[in-house]
């Protein structure tokens, strides 16, 4: 496998159960019936001959319980069961810092990490304990990550960011205000893991934002970066961030871990 190729893995460890006009920013707009919706939560995996590459954490057992998310599988112990070892210190890349994003930084003890510094800044600042963003965060997390950077194990970007070769991370906005997208190269042409730029294809596709947005200019500006990345060949492969369709797109991983977990690229 070439060094700026990898292997996507699109790893399922928590859901929940909710009603669309709770996911879709003033949804009678839409003069749509309301209806369930279920929302997925994943961390992706980047793996080659050379390096592994983490891209967030999930939520820890805090992090979810207290919000009433279900943890199908702790992320520690899914990361374990994909092979990748905290020992190895493998590279984390952080798209944003909600508690579904950062809660297990610390299974990760050595390893560096990538954050939007406009996201870092944000949560530092004034504005990070007003309510409609505050919930979305764990203030010990947020300590963390704070800690982290005080240490210099976190590298802080703008705009975009080659991350290592085949790996380049770039500044959205919207959701949040470093809300950062993945583009990853594989065997079967370049992965866009949008995160939470896009929560669902329905969101993108219909220009449907999300409940829960820093910028809603920005949110609709960011759908139109990515459709031109579509449009012009950037990217091929667009992976949502809570899309329970999103499995279903891609190469089902077959044996213990069947339903949680799929692929993008060819390791031959």
């Amino acid at each position: 496998m070439r060094s700026d190729q990898y292997v996507v893995t699109i790893a399922k460890y928590g859901t929940r159960s909710t009603v669309r006009s709770d996911v879709f920013l003033n949804y009678p707009v839409y003069h749509q019936a309301d209806g369930p919706i279920r929302m997925d939560y994943f961390v992706w995996v980047l793996r080659n001959d050379e390096r592994t590459i983490v891209v967030d954490t999930g939520f820890s057992r805090h992090g979810g319980a207290v919000r009433k998310r279900e943890m199908l599988i702790d992320p520690p112990e899914l990361f374990t069961r994909l092979g990748v070892d905290p020992d190895d210190a493998p590279l984390v890349l952080i798209t944003h810092a909600h508690f579904d994003h950062i809660g297990n930084l610390r299974h990760f003890p050595a390893s560096p990490m990538v954050l939007s510094e406009s996201e870092f800044r944000f949560w530092q600042g004034e504005h990070a304990h007003r309510a409609l963003f505050h919930h979305s965060v764990e203030d010990d997390e947020l300590a963390a990550l704070a800690q982290l950077v005080a240490d210099g194990r976190v590298e802080l970007f703008s705009g975009r960011h080659e991350a290592a070769p085949g790996v380049e991370l770039v500044e959205i906005g919207g959701h949040t205000p470093g809300q950062s997208v993945v583009i990853v190269q594989t065997s079967e042409g370049p992965v866009l893991l949008a995160s939470d730029a896009i929560h669902y294809y329905e969101e993108y596709e219909a220009d449907m934002p999300f409940t829960s947005v820093a910028d809603l200019v920005g949110m609709y500006d960011g759908f139109d970066t990515i459709r031109r990345m579509v449009t012009s060949g950037e990217v091929r492969h667009l992976v949502s961030g809570h899309d329970p369709a999103t499995l279903e797109r891609f190469a089902a991983v077959e044996g213990d871990l069947a339903g949680l977990v799929a692929t993008i690229g060819d390791a031959a």
